[in-house]
């Protein structure tokens, strides 16, 4: 089984799904979204907090691949592990299914970091 840095359990709710019954393709990006926000808030930092430094972290790309649909009420787990590449922060991201275990979704989120107008080498997050 793949080890991650943070996890966070998350349940679909129904405004969540389309017409087909199953979670809207947007959706998976904002459970990834949320999960990002709760790994920073779980290291004691908050963006607010980052912002009012004068530290804000941007998404530069986004890659989802679909794998197995969620479905109204299905409990899953949002999963992250961070890792530097360069200037960017890579967060790889995974959405497992709780009840079988599937993988719903993968996601590479790159991030970059500016401190005071300036990119920097997204230092602030990887020292925890």
């Amino acid at each position: 089984m793949k080890t991650y840095q943070f996890e966070l359990t998350i349940k679909v709710r129904d405004y969540e799904c389309d017409l087909q019954g199953v979670v809207n393709n947007s959706n998976y990006q904002r459970y990834m979204e949320h999960t990002r926000h709760e790994f920073l808030e779980s290291l004691g930092e908050n963006f607010g907090a980052m912002h009012k430094k004068g530290v804000d972290a941007f998404v530069s790309r986004v890659d989802i691949q679909y794998k197995n649909s969620l479905r109204s009420g299905d409990i899953f787990i949002s999963a992250l592990n961070l890792r530097k590449e360069g200037p960017k922060l890579i967060f790889d991201q995974d959405i497992i299914r709780q009840s079988d275990g599937k993988l719903a979704a993968r996601g590479r989120v790159e991030v970059v970091v500016v401190e005071n107008g300036k990119l920097t080498r997204g230092d602030i997050l990887t020292r925890y």
